[in-house]
């Protein structure tokens, strides 16, 4: 299989000392299924029957327990919770990075940010005159966005020239609890009345709940990516108010409401019902989430004019666009972006491929981007497309905990058969289950996944052995262990 007689000097590895040459190494993640502390009914993990992974923890000699989030992965403080994009960052590159969230404190604390060319693109359209609009999570949980950081972007947009400032916010109650989005709209309002105390016309234009509105990821509904562009750019929504405050206290009341699934919304003029900030020609546009995947649809909408996922209606013409940033390194998307992305090379998928090896990744479209294009740097497409296979399995359209097994037994049959074809050095698997039915906060349905997850990685790991080649069973992150909000000091469920 491997020959790496090519492999440049600086790349070439040395055979290891215990692992056998030519069987299969599969490194296998269990997305979201975390240690916990907190061994109770609301730990999903501890309550799944999972008679595999309990047999690996048994091992002492071979089992560790590390540390997934805050410093330890490259963010800001040891309060800020991993995610799969900087954990699947730092198990392909075996290196801990700067992170999103870092990148952007850093470059807002010394104020290159609003030096840099990307902020110099979009100053264009609003020195002129144009509207800035600013598009994201209104959120301080950390993953996607932080309100803090909008808050340095607005006023610092407005000493820079920007006099029309308009909002377009995204809901949350995924990384921070549900009904916090009230909480969140109502300080913006503050922080905007105080803005336009000084002579900016700033305001919340329109908004809707993350899953439901602008952020989906790897192409799964770009239904949600249209509802935000009708929303946004036209507004278009089925739901209109006055204010954003009575827009969340108001469709929060809706059957079955939550942050994350909010109904679209747009703010109006209470005098003549026109929407207060609909996107136009010679405008400027900045997403100011910094991480990657749950923008990259909305980017293509406002970026290629060429663009055929939905019908826009109506394309602004000569906007200044710009992502927090660049979300994808390779389709050098968007093409301007306020802060430069980590420089991370010489990942794990790199060394393989150069010292002659094969490698099969595979995981269901919620995280296939996780074992292809975060595990290898924020890259894009292979390092040899000879060497490499890269599987991507559908995603459900539906609720996870409606079918919370999702995608974990078509992964399994995707890795043994390519265990069985003996085509592959390494193979890299994902069951994303754990992690996204953890986050509809269904205890049972997570129960469920987990149990299934555990099922599934014993009938995986069996081919390994039966082939006699040797594997690595991780997490990325926590979530489905601990699937309630606790007071903090106590640790006690609220």
């Amino acid at each position: 299989m491997a020959d790496g007689l090519n492999c440049p000097e600086e790349f070439k590895l040395k055979p290891h000392s215990v692992l056998p040459r030519g069987k299969p190494c599969v490194v296998c993640i269990l997305d979201g299924f975390g240690e916990n502390k907190h061994k109770d009914q609301y730990n999903a993990v501890h309550s799944a029957r999972t008679p595999n992974v309990d047999k690996l923890r048994a091992n002492a000699q071979r089992c560790r327990f590390v540390q997934a989030h805050g410093t330890w992965v490259g963010l800001p403080s040891d309060d800020d919770m991993g995610n799969s994009e900087v954990g699947h960052n730092a198990i392909g590159s075996g290196k801990v990075y700067k992170q999103g969230a870092s990148l952007v404190d850093a470059a807002l604390e010394s104020g290159d940010l609003f030096k840099g060319d990307g902020f110099n693109h979009v100053k264009q359209a609003f020195v002129a005159g144009g509207t800035l609009h600013l598009i994201g999570l209104l959120s301080n949980g950390g993953v996607h966005a932080r309100y803090e950081q909008l808050k340095q972007l607005f006023r610092g947009s407005f000493e820079a020239g920007a006099k029309r400032i308009r909002l377009h916010v995204l809901t949350d109650g995924r990384d921070v609890p549900d009904g916090t989005s009230i909480e969140f709209v109502g300080q913006l309002e503050k922080d905007l009345e105080d803005l336009r105390a000084k002579g900016c016309d700033a305001l919340i234009a329109s908004g809707g709940g993350r899953m439901h509105v602008t952020m989906d990821r790897y192409e799964a509904d770009w239904g949600i990516v249209e509802r935000g562009w009708k929303a946004h750019v036209l507004g278009e929504a089925p739901h209109k108010f006055t204010s954003a405050v009575e827009a969340v206290t108001e469709l929060r009341k809706l059957p079955k409401a939550n942050d994350q699934f909010l109904e679209p919304f747009v703010i109006v003029d209470e005098k003549t019902g026109d929407a207060v900030g609909t996107i136009q020609d010679n405008d400027a546009v900045v997403l100011f989430n910094y991480r990657s995947d749950r923008m990259v649809e909305i980017s293509k909408a406002f970026e290629y004019e060429n663009f055929t996922s939905f019908d826009r209606v109506r394309y602004p013409k000569n906007l200044k666009f710009a992502g927090m940033l660049q979300y994808d390194g390779d389709l050098k998307l968007p093409a301007n972006y306020l802060v430069p992305p980590p420089f991370i090379e010489k990942t794990s998928g790199e060394y393989m491929v150069k010292n002659g090896l094969s490698i099969f990744a595979c995981s269901e479209t919620q995280k296939f981007g996780h074992v292809t294009f975060f595990w290898n740097g924020n890259r894009s497409g292979y390092f040899d497309e000879k060497r490499e296979t890269y599987v991507e399995i559908p995603s459900d359209k539906c609720p996870f905990n409606e079918k919370p097994d999702m995608k974990t037994r078509e992964i399994t049959e995707a890795g043994i058969a390519a265990l069985k074809s003996g085509r592959y050095d390494l193979l890299r698997i994902n069951y994303a289950s754990p992690d996204m039915v953890g986050h509809t906060g269904s205890l049972e349905a997570t129960i469920r996944a987990c149990e299934t997850c555990d099922k599934c990685l014993g009938e995986l790991l069996a081919e390994v052995d039966k082939l006699g080649g040797v594997y690595l069973v991780c997490s990325d992150h926590g979530n489905a262990d601990d699937m309630v909000q606790r007071n903090k000091k106590a640790g006690q469920p609220l």
